[in-house]
């Protein structure tokens, strides 16, 4: 029988660089084992601290709270890791405190180190473990320094007293046999207390191979290099009490001393009660009168403004009322306040802000303190879905603010509330189920390949998991089951996948602490100090009552920012009112015709393929339309037939029933009408309970979640209560289970209305923008993206389907962005010539902006600091074509250019002696005249002008070397890039080989990169552009070996190959088989060489002369046909099969030297 055993030194999956001891199977394991406590201590951090401590509590076991921290030696290069474990609540704090400190302060190594001063003052309710072999003491103890070993004992000694122990290992590590006799001695000569633990990586003896896999995925190793450090032995499982205490019967007191451990600590967490900021309020007024005060005054100015069009002023106010009376009810009026604050403060200062996201979009408090903009009356939005008086719960906004300026209002709450106290929250990536692939993949030494191969097996669905792929894909199990190798592969990816793999920064989510947010968590940082957040996600910071606000970024709010300051200048120019984009209707007629002919390139939600598809289908045309296409546009409702059964009611194929003719309730007409009877939204669900079974709001939502969960001892519940329910509303029981049935399928679909209706509204905005100010909206458009040279390409295609079009940039009409001009086109923004800094576009506005336009390059290199805009700087001008309007032509302006600076300078170094008139006054600079020497120049040819702007620009803008090609490559090729880029065609759900089209794409190449897999082979990754958009096309190793002399930068090539999804970029790409220069593509694609000959021309030996021009290509694929036209009569002759010939450039060439060049042409089609 056992004396007892505690393990007290244990890595989780959450220390990220080794463990992968997962919660619960831990707390499962410790509590099989009888054990009755147990310690997670990650390296560094608590990031699993608050999942193991809700998993050991409902398990019954004592969770012990602590962590690994490197802490730093007597000499600066030097560090160790020592365990400490929390006692209580002075603990825990004394531990935030330091593991916060070795991030915010200890990471010059770009590690988190503990300073060894820091313990003087945070050492109280801290137990230490010294860290066995490995620890200052116990290197000491293992070199035979027992002088150093008692120094070094002696610090920790000092400053923790009996709180500090020997840590005795025997896990098979170097030094550990050693180090267990000179520390028991030295306890002995000192009454230090000794401690056994067995440094817990993983859970059992059969996961070591899956751990070692773990840690070469984080060096980036693989498993089987010899060089490799190998830091963890095969016995570092979780040894149970019987073979711990087998392993130190000569030191019983080790294990005792672990019992003891573990009755010292006592920290207890406090969970699930909030911990609200404190939100300042007028004297004499309290936080609820105040919102009382402050949404009453709001709710007054908006009907003032926008009128009441959900109802009567009553029922505004008394939705009000009640939504203010379970506020105060449940606590949370310092949170609408909190909200109201920063969001008001954000419009003050220009900060654009969105209509609202999510639940919170049905509150009309929300609406009255201008936290939302959308009438929850008028859309038929439920308080309820946000805030539940039968579900105690935080409430949460999700507030949308514009990218550029969102960190602006995360500092403002910080100042605001004290920095001390404000933080942003962590998330946690996990080795999902393609990526665990990969990287155990390379790991195992695999080609990139081979891997990918295997990877792309596995479909790319949220919630995918190995076994269900497996399940679900034949090719995947087969190649399993035949595969030794896959195999194996397969069951060490099955063991990792899943584990936590890195810790990142939530988009948006930050925490507002009452006190310091240390006495709730500790923080983290990246290396440079940059990134702080608190180490728990979002579910942990809510569990410990820390309140978190959503400070989300959306760039759709920029857009229309920069949109509508564009509009309004002109508007005001023009003597106009100011756009209000709150205030444009929602039944605007040329907006939804652009929606209905699909032209949605840029509009917010509506852009993608997929979407497009739908819109063709459903032609929206009202807003309810638009808010019903963002909640269709998801997987459940496009695979359960949900979105045909809508659209066919929409267009009157099928008969609208409410909610269909054999559960048809004229009661649910008005909740159904918005939606032809089809239940879409949660909300709708909600309104069914309420109208037909007796529900309250409150009580309805209770009902939508039990749906959604589909737990079935609580949905026979809420059947029951429903059935009842409706029965006494007068329905018979085969209708009230009907409905149920039915109501319970959608709620598996049902989106929330409030969410879609907010982004609906963004949608619409944009879309209303593009069709009233196309310009003004494309130049917003291109210029949030102008750092994105291939988005930028697709939406310069974007603006020629409009007929907008994009001029160079201008030295005299371009800013730093993209503008739109007042004729209706574009003008490129400055900001976005290579090799232009902001400082130089900067002096050059300003020097505009000073005079007038500058009237040549003499005019402005006199004008402008030529510190800032030096001739590294005016050469990207010229060569970008922002000179085009006030230069002859670019090879002239760059030929002028040494002059235009000589005259510059030496305008300048007049100016500095003083040169001045008889008067004594200062002449005004006089530009320099062009001098005789420099007189206009042939311009470029086309190929070196558009070579220099893709050079300055990234891409080809007032021509493009395909273009001369494009009649001919028409003729062959599947697709545009454009197309190729959407998935023209391909399925990107569907599995590799069903999910993939064979195309001919054609394109220059604009960069091309490789990389080594691990077998030695080279992958090529090239980019092509057609000027129509950019794609990706990946050579595989055979591919690029015998294609690779083709793929020069700016060569104009044809590809043969699979399009196909890939999840990695979120994009669509070609995997080549076969590539082909231009005279490549012709010998593998022509049917027929067609000769126009005139009878006129075909005397005086044209016959010998077209014999000994074809003879040199014979024996080839292509027919040769002559289109023969005598007087008044035509044919086509076809020269026999010996006369098959190789169409290559070289004969081409011959020919049309006897022929004119139109009267050879090329035939592709079969």
């Amino acid at each position: 029988m056992s004396a007892g055993f505690v393990h007290l030194h244990v890595h989780s999956e959450f220390s990220l660089i080794d463990g992968t001891v997962r919660v619960k199977p831990l707390v499962e394991t410790v509590r099989n084992q009888a054990m009755p406590a147990v310690a997670i201590t990650d390296q560094g951090n608590l990031f699993g601290m608050v999942k193991f401590y809700r998993a050991a509590i409902n398990a019954g076991i004592k969770p012990l709270i602590g962590a690994d921290l490197r802490v730093a030696g007597e000499h600066p290069d030097r560090s160790y890791v020592m365990t400490f474990l929390c006692m209580n609540d002075a603990g825990y704090g004394a531990l935030t405190r330091l593991i916060t400190a070795s991030y915010l302060q200890g990471q010059a190594q770009g590690l988190p180190v503990v300073a060894r001063e820091w313990l003087d003052d945070w050492h109280e309710g801290l137990i230490v473990l010294s860290g066995g072999a490995r620890s200052d003491v116990g290197e000491a103890l293992v070199a035979g320094d027992q002088a150093l070993a008692e120094q070094r004992l002696a610090f920790w000694q000092q400053r923790f007293g009996d709180r500090f122990y020997l840590e005795l290992q025997r896990t098979g590590r170097p030094g550990d046999e050693a180090h267990v006799h000179a520390a028991v001695a030295l306890a002995e000569k000192t009454g230090v207390p000794v401690v056994a633990t067995n440094d817990v990586r993983f859970l059992a003896p059969d996961d070591h191979e899956a751990h070692e896999a773990r840690v070469c995925i984080h060096q980036g190793r693989v498993l089987h290099d010899e060089q490799r450090p190998r830091d963890t032995s095969e016995a570092q499982y979780l040894r149970t009490a019987d073979e711990m205490e087998k392993l130190f019967s000569d030191v019983p007191e080790a294990l005792e001393n672990t019992l003891k451990i573990a009755q010292r600590c006592n920290l207890a967490l406090t969970l699930d009660q909030n911990a609200l900021p404190d939100f300042p309020v007028p004297e004499g007024m309290s936080i609820g009168g105040y919102l009382r005060a402050e949404s009453q005054a709001g709710l007054e100015r908006r009907i003032e403004r926008l009128g009441t069009p959900g109802g009567s002023e009553a029922d505004y106010q008394a939705r009000l009322d009640y939504e203010l009376n379970v506020i105060e009810q449940m606590g949370f009026p310092g949170y609408f306040l909190i909200v109201a604050d920063f969001i008001r403060w954000a419009k003050s200062r220009d900060i654009p802000v969105g209509p609202g996201r999510g639940s919170g979009a049905g509150s009309l408090v929300a609406y009255a303190l201008d936290i939302t903009d959308l009438d929850p009356l008028r859309y038929d939005l439920l308080f309820e879905r946000f805030l539940n008086p039968d579900r105690v719960s935080m409430p949460d906004f999700d507030v949308d603010f514009c990218m550029e300026k969102r960190d602006q209002v995360i500092d403002y709450v910080a100042e605001r509330y004290g920095r001390e106290k404000v933080s942003q929250i962590a998330t946690h990536g996990t080795m999902a189920a393609r990526a665990v692939v990969r990287d155990v993949g390379r790991v195992l030494g695999h080609g990139y390949g081979y891997v990918d191969r295997i990877a792309k097996m596995i479909p790319f669905e949220l919630g995918m998991t190995l076994d269900k792929a497996i399940a679900q894909e034949s090719d995947l199990r087969e190649l399993r089951d035949q595969d030794e190798d896959v195999f194996a592969l397969l069951d060490l990816a099955g063991r990792l996948e899943g584990l936590s793999r890195n810790v990142g920064k939530h988009a948006g989510g930050v925490v507002i602490a009452p006190t310091d947010l240390t006495n709730f968590a500790p923080l983290f940082c990246e290396p440079d100090g940059g990134g702080l957040a608190t180490q728990f996600d979002k579910d942990d910071v809510e569990a410990i009552g820390l309140v978190k606000f959503d400070f989300l970024g959306l760039r759709t709010l920029t857009i229309i920012d920069w949109t509508l300051k564009a509009v309004n200048a002109q508007r005001e120019a023009a003597g106009e009112a100011a756009l209000d984009i709150n205030a444009i209707p929602l039944d605007d007629e040329a907006t939804f015709k652009r929606l209905k002919d699909c032209q949605t390139t840029a509009v917010f939600q509506l852009e993608s393929r997929g979407m497009k598809d739908l819109i063709r289908r459903l032609r929206p045309d009202s807003f309810e339309d638009i808010i019903a296409l963002v909640a269709l546009f998801r997987p459940g409702p496009l695979q359960s037939g949900m979105v045909e059964d809508f659209i066919d009611r929409k267009h009157g194929r099928k008969a609208v029933a409410y909610p269909t003719p054999a559960l048809h309730h004229d009661a649910l007409k008005p909740i159904l009408k918005p939606t032809y009877g089809v239940i879409l939204y949660q909300e709708q669900v909600m309104q069914i309970a309420q109208a037909v079974g007796g529900y309250s709001l409150g009580a309805a939502d209770l009902l939508r979640r039990a749906m959604g969960k589909k737990k079935p001892e609580e949905m026979a519940k809420q059947r029951s209560i429903f059935i009842s329910g409706a029965i006494e509303q007068g329905l018979t029981q085969a209708h009230a289970e009907g409905l149920f049935d039915l109501m319970e399928k959608f709620a598996g679909y049902g989106f929330n209305k409030s969410h879609s209706a907010a982004y609906a509204l963004l949608s619409y905005q944009t879309a209303w923008l593009k069709a009233h100010y196309p310009s003004a909206f494309m130049a917003a458009v291109l210029s949030s993206d102008m750092d994105n040279t291939d988005k930028v390409v697709t939406l310069i295609e974007e603006c020629r389907a409009m007929a907008l079009d994009v001029a160079p940039p201008d030295i005299n009409r371009s800013d730093w962005m993209f503008q739109a001009l007042a004729d209706g086109g574009v003008v490129y923004g400055l900001g976005a010539v290579k090799g232009v800094g902001q400082s130089a576009v900067e002096a050059i506005v300003e020097a505009r902006q000073a005079g007038e336009a500058f009237s040549d390059l003499f005019d402005l290199t006199a004008r402008v600091d030529l510190r800032r805009v030096n001739r590294r700087v005016l050469e990207a001008l010229i060569r970008s074509g922002s000179f085009d309007r006030i230069t002859t032509n670019r090879a002239t302006a760059m030929a002028q250019l040494p002059s235009a600076l000589q005259a510059a300078e030496q305008q300048s170094r007049n100016s500095a002696v003083g040169q001045d008139d008889m008067f004594g006054i200062a002449a005004a600079p006089t530009p320099a005249e062009p001098s005789s020497s420099s007189a206009p120049l042939p311009e470029w040819e086309d190929a070196e002008r558009l070579i220099a702007e893709k050079e300055t620009l990234g891409l080809y803008l007032t021509g493009h070397p395909i273009n001369a090609y494009e009649s001919e490559l028409s003729q062959f090729v599947s697709c545009r890039l454009n197309q190729a880029a959407v998935g023209a065609g391909v399925d990107a759900k569907a599995s590799r080989r069903e999910g993939e089209r064979r195309v001919v794409v054609a394109g220059l190449v604009v960069a091309v990169r490789t990389r080594v897999t691990q077998g030695g082979r080279r992958l090529g990754f090239i980019t092509l552009d057609d000027r129509s958009a950019r794609l990706e096309v990946i050579c595989f190793g055979d591919v690029y070996q015998r294609f690779r002399h083709l793929l020069d930068k700016d060569a104009l090539v044809v590809v043969e190959g699979d399009l196909g999804y890939d999840e990695f970029s979120d994009g669509y790409r070609v995997s080549a088989e076969r590539v082909f220069d231009l005279a490549g593509a012709r010998l593998a694609f022509a049917r027929r060489l067609v000769l126009q000959v005139d009878a006129s021309a075909a005397g005086n030996g044209f016959i010998g002369e077209l014999e000994s021009a074809l003879k040199p290509y014979q024996h080839g694929e292509c027919t040769v046909c002559i289109d023969y036209a005598g007087a008044g009569a035509k044919a086509r002759l076809r020269l026999g099969e010996e006369w098959r010939v190789r169409p290559e450039a070289e004969l081409i060439t011959s020919l049309t030297q006897m022929l004119a060049a139109e009267q050879v042409q090329i035939d592709y089609q079969r």
